[in-house]
C-alpha cells in the first residue's frame, strides 16, 4: 500500500492499519494523523522531506513588492478617484475605490509577512 500511495496522502484509518502492524508502536488508536506519520516514519527510517517552497505570487503588478511602493500606488489611485468624483463619474469612482481597497489588502498581507 505504501508503494501506491505516499504516507502523507493516506487517511488516518490507513495509517492506523499500518501502525498496528508495526510492533514498536503502541497506542495507535489514540494517535492523531501527525503523530501516526511521525511514528511510522521513525520506525521505518524514512526521513522528512523538505516542504515545498512558498507559492510565487501571480500579482498583476509584480513591481509593487514593498509597502512603500503599494502606498505610492494607493496615493496615485486616490488622486484619480478625486478627479472622477469631480467629474461625477460613478463608474470610475467605483473602480478606483475597489482598486484602492485591493491595494490596501496587499499592504496588510505584505506587512504581516515581514
Amino acid at each position: 500500500m505504501t508503494e501506491k500511495k505516499s504516507l502523507d496522502k493516506m487517511t488516518v484509518k490507513e495509517l492506523r492499519e499500518i501502525a498496528a502492524g508495526i510492533s514498536g508502536i503502541t497506542g495507535v488508536h489514540a494517535m492523531k494523523k501527525a503523530e501516526l506519520l511521525e511514528a511510522i516514519k521513525k520506525n521505518k527510517g524514512i526521513e522528512e522531506t523538505a516542504k515545498p517552497a512558498k507559492k510565487i505570487s501571480k500579482a498583476k503588478h509584480p513591481e509593487l513588492k514593498t509597502v512603500a511602493d503599494l502606498k505610492k500606488k494607493i496615493a496615485e489611485m486616490a488622486k484619480k478617484k478625486e478627479e472622477a468624483i469631480a467629474q461625477k463619474d460613478k463608474k470610475l469612482i467605483k473602480i478606483y475605490r475597489r482598486r484602492i481597497n485591493r491595494l490596501k489588502k496587499r499592504t496588510r498581507k505584505l506587512a504581516q509577512s515581514e
